[in-house]
């Protein structure tokens, strides 16, 4: 078993004395595992950075096998925001909450959120807004979407302060 995809990096762990479990978000393969030979290595461990986006490949013998990643760096998004804190923050959650979806379900909407807003993330002005819509857009692929547009209750559209937890609408104050 062996594909191709884009993805963006989730998190990396050590495993053994060279090696490093990568967790990837593809577009058309979900969040995925794998082992990276050598991935602690000083050629790999600047591409296997949280949030760098990268091309990887997983083989494996079996489809439900860790498998094994190789990965090409195309944009390296955690080199962008290491000066802000606050940017550096922002990508810390948006990488910890997808990994919230389902291991290997593909989510290729959600991914090319992501893709857009990472490249926003060294624009203090727009990406606190942008980081909202994400979380949104996340919560819409777990099943959880919300509609904040009017009033549950009163059809109302302004003055809008509380999700009700029954129905996701928006309640308004009154």
């Amino acid at each position: 078993m062996e594909w191709s995809d884009e993805g963006v990096i989730l998190s990396v762990r050590p495993h053994g004395e060279t090696g490093a479990v990568a967790e990837v978000f593809t577009r058309a393969h979900g969040r995925h595992l794998g082992l990276v030979h050598g991935g602690r290595s000083r050629k790999l461990r600047p591409i296997l950075q949280t949030g760098n986006h990268v091309d990887a490949t997983w083989k494996a013998r079996l489809a439900e096998n860790l498998g094994h990643f190789t990965v090409e760096m195309r944009k390296g998004y955690a080199a962008l925001v290491m000066e802000d804190a606050a940017a550096l923050t922002a990508l810390s959650s948006l990488a910890e909450l997808a990994r919230l979806l389902p291991e290997r379900d593909p989510h290729p909407n959600l991914f090319e959120v992501t893709l857009f807003v990472l490249s926003f993330l060294d624009e203090r002005e727009m990406w606190p807004a942008l980081v909202v819509r994400w979380e949104l857009a996340l919560l819409e692929e777990l099943g959880f979407g919300l509609d904040l547009a009017s009033c549950a209750a009163t059809g109302a559209r302004e003055n809008l302060h509380y999700v009700s937890p029954k129905s996701g609408r928006a309640v308004s104050e009154a």
